[in-house]
């Protein structure tokens, strides 16, 4: 009986050198979070041995996963701190870049917010609404949950105010939740504002840290209601609308003449979740209005572009199939 040998073909592989091996911990993570991350979304396998980093699989997972760790690597050279989410902003950044397109630093957009603190853009889409917002004095972002609209927002303006570039921060949301009435909450008028201003505070203080507190003390930054707004003229300022599909018509007029000398307005919503009983009248007569108006800019997000935790992308698919079937059934 003649034995056969069964030729094995050499498993092709790409192997990256980094010059500072104390630097491989943080880009593989804990407990090697990153990599699997990597592994799992590129259908790659990744190996260390002292500097070096093997990546295995198809010629272009690998061409892919090598582009990305190098970026991350360069990010942790310039001090930065990453996570899973800045890994899968890369992932995105290679997948969406069109093919054919020049060679470039994925992820590469990025603004400074405070002393030693950066915010990236972590999709193609926030690349184009942080464009807008450099280049137009108005701008809408619209779009579902999780893309990043009001944080970038306030990234932006604290990136203003720590170039020196604007005196002030003001953001401001309509004061409307689900059909609820402030008469009904406790306390005094900002114990019952507050609430409804709170995920402006959280954007603040994750993009600038412990000093928005002294900023909104000093009256540098200020969070306000949208009926706060009413006969104001806000000058050298960077001003944000939150959650304007909850804006009537009149609010949104109101608003939006409110821009004085030297400011700039953002103005964030998502048409979809209106808590308006008529539904998103004033948002959506603006973006009509103004869409071709000199010094607007409108950056439209999708649900490809959520960054939040992978599950809010899913549950953004899953109404949107239930209620495509209940406008088919309805009609």
């Amino acid at each position: 009986m003649i034995a056969r040998k069964k030729a094995r073909a050499a498993v092709e592989k790409t192997t990256l050198e980094f010059k500072r091996n104390a630097l491989l911990s943080a880009l593989a993570g804990g407990d090697n979070r990153h990599f699997v991350f990597l592994e799992n979304r590129l259908g790659v396998k990744l190996a260390t041995r002292g500097n070096l980093v093997s990546v295995e699989g198809g010629a272009a997972s690998q061409k892919m996963a090598a582009k990305i760790l190098t970026a991350l690597y360069a990010r942790l050279e310039e001090g930065e701190e990453i996570s899973t989410a800045e890994v899968d902003a890369e992932i995105r950044f290679a997948q969406e870049a069109p093919k054919g397109a020049a060679e470039k630093e994925h992820g590469a957009i990025s603004i400074r917010t405070a002393a030693g603190k950066l915010t990236r853009a972590r999709s193609n889409a926030q690349v184009a609404y942080l464009e807008n917002m450099r280049s137009n004095e108005l701008v809408f972002g619209v779009g579902p949950a999780g893309t990043g609209k009001t944080y970038l927002a306030a990234a932006f303006g604290a990136h203003l105010l720590f170039e020196r570039k604007v005196e002030r921060l003001i953001l401001s949301r309509p004061a409307l939740e689900a059909g609820e009435r402030l008469g009904f909450l406790p306390g005094d008028l900002r114990e019952k504002i507050d609430p409804y201003l709170r995920p402006l505070y959280d954007a603040l203080f994750e993009v600038i840290g412990e000093q928005a507190t002294k900023m909104m003390e000093s009256g540098v930054i200020e969070v306000a209601p949208l009926a706060f707004m009413r006969g104001r003229t806000l000058s050298r300022a960077f001003v944000i609308l939150d959650e304007a599909q909850n804006c009537s018509h009149a609010q949104m007029k109101m608003f939006l003449t409110r821009l004085g000398e030297d400011s700039r307005m953002v103005v964030t919503g998502d048409p979809s979740q209106s808590d308006l009983p008529e539904g998103p009248e004033g948002l959506g007569e603006a973006l009509r209005y103004l869409e071709n108006v000199e010094g607007v800019g409108i950056t439209r997000f999708s649900k490809t572009d959520v960054v939040r935790h992978p599950l809010v992308s899913r549950i953004v698919d899953a109404y949107d199939a239930h209620e495509k079937v209940d406008r088919a059934r309805s009609k």
